[in-house]
């Protein structure tokens, strides 16, 4: 085999790889939801700290688990994820939403 031939094997070996962490996140951003719609915040942070692991880039996972830690409550974890949300896209209105909620309630219980 040419070492042109082993660099495309490679290339490909690595986009599939790519594409199966892309594929749990998915599955463990959706398990996270599903936890926190049935009120299991810890279960809900475990499932999406793992997904953020794998795609930390991507700001619908930051904002689930923002949401994830606030309702644990870890407010501080919370807004430093909707912070990471916003950052990686300013158009994220619902983490737009949810830092401004996160930072007015520690505003509020500031003495």
């Amino acid at each position: 085999m040419t070492v042109r031939a082993r660099m495309l094997l490679v290339a490909i070996a690595a986009a599939s790889l790519a594409a199966c962490a892309g594929l749990e996140a998915v599955r463990l951003d959706r398990q996270g939801r599903a936890a926190l719609d049935r009120g299991d915040s810890a279960q809900a942070v475990r499932d999406l700290e793992r997904a953020a692991s794998i795609a930390p880039a991507v700001s619908g996972i930051q904002n689930n688990l923002g949401i994830a830690y606030e309702r644990a409550g870890r407010r501080d974890d919370a807004e430093r994820a909707y912070e990471r949300a916003v950052a990686l896209d300013c158009r994220n209105d619902k983490a737009q939403s949810n830092l401004a909620a996160v930072r007015a309630a520690r505003a509020a219980a500031a003495p």
